[in-house]
């Protein structure tokens, strides 16, 4: 599939007075400990407490009158289910959501109170592609894919859009990798407008799907990871999203749950930032040395902070009681 600037600009159009503009934040202690110039753009402040509503409002805005008024249908593990309902409410239509039932408890009641009906199931034996599908057939619903969209990817595209006005020097940015569909809109962006800069994608240890399935040369699937990055459980690249990264992703880091940790606690000490673990994986690849970015001026995607205050709590629990 191709997808441009151009798609991503016009997304930009759509979402301009309704999505937030997200600020870009650095550190002085961040920058010491890498020795790069960072740039974090911070998703955890857009509707939702995620990037995804951008995707989901580009989507849903597109549909005609007619599909609006049957309603949407989306599957999530949480903030493409919040973003979605968010964009139905805001769009004048209802969403329906199929959730894991394991989902954070956090990001099961926002989906609710956002005014979506949520329907559960067991990610471990069933398939949330099968029973999305099925549904949206049987109740007339249409289906707002998470990542596997050309109009969700340019509306993810924005948050590199904006990242690029505001720091328009960066050479290096580490971008959160799940179904691909924000880097796929990032990517695009950055090497249309930067076509030096170096676009690393970063993943949990036990999720690499998507750095598996570049280094096969086509996609592969795994088994439902066990990591507390729950935004970042994709078992295998989306197909359209993996054919614009595999052309333009130069290179996929991993980063362990302890990693991920210490880096919610970094943001939150030091930038005031509450990262959700999917959210803070590309400062993790930092602060670990999985990548070298000295003297490199680096834009980072904090791409969500939808994180309870207790989990939140037991996280960085953790790393206060490990050694060293």
């Amino acid at each position: 599939m191709s997808l441009r600037l151009e798609d991503v600009e016009r997304a930009a159009q759509r979402l301009a007075g309704v999505a937030h503009r997200t600020p870009v934040l650095t550190s002085r202690t961040l920058d010491e400990r890498t020795g790069a110039h960072v740039h974090v753009k911070a998703e955890c402040f857009q509707r939702g407490g995620a990037f995804k509503f951008r995707g989901a409002f580009n989507k849903i805005s597109s549909l005609e009158e007619d599909a609006l008024r049957r309603g949407v249908l989306a599957y999530s593990s949480g903030n493409h289910a919040q973003a979605v309902a968010i964009a139905a409410g805001l769009l004048g239509t209802r969403a329906t959501i199929v959730m894991p039932e394991d989902a954070p408890a956090a990001k099961l009641d926002a989906t609710r109170d956002y005014g979506a009906d949520v329907v559960p199931y067991d990610r471990w034996n069933e398939s949330r592609e099968e029973i999305g599908a099925r549904l949206a057939a049987e109740r007339g619903l249409e289906l707002v894919k998470p990542y596997d969209d050309p109009l969700i990817m340019a509306g993810q595209g924005t948050v590199a859009l904006e990242l690029l006005e505001d720091a328009p020097e960066l050479d290096l940015l580490l971008v959160p990798m799940s179904g691909g569909g924000l880097m796929a809109g990032c990517a695009t962006v950055a090497k249309a407008l930067r076509p030096g800069i170096r676009v690393v994608g970063v993943e949990p240890e036990g999720g690499d799907d998507t750095r598996r399935s570049l280094a096969a040369g086509e996609r592969v699937r795994i088994e439902v990871p066990p990591t507390i990055a729950d935004g970042l459980q994709a078992t295998e690249p989306g197909e359209l999203t993996f054919e614009v990264n595999r052309r333009l992703v130069d290179e996929v880091v991993t980063v362990t749950d302890e990693e991920i940790v210490d880096a919610m606690l970094f943001l939150f000490d030091r930038l005031k930032l509450v990262a959700e673990p999917s959210g803070a994986v590309g400062v993790a690849a930092l602060l670990s040395g999985k990548l070298d970015a000295r003297g490199r001026s680096v834009g980072v995607v904090l791409s969500g902070g939808n994180v309870g205050a207790a989990r939140f709590a037991e996280l960085v629990a953790t790393a206060s009681g490990r050694p060293g």
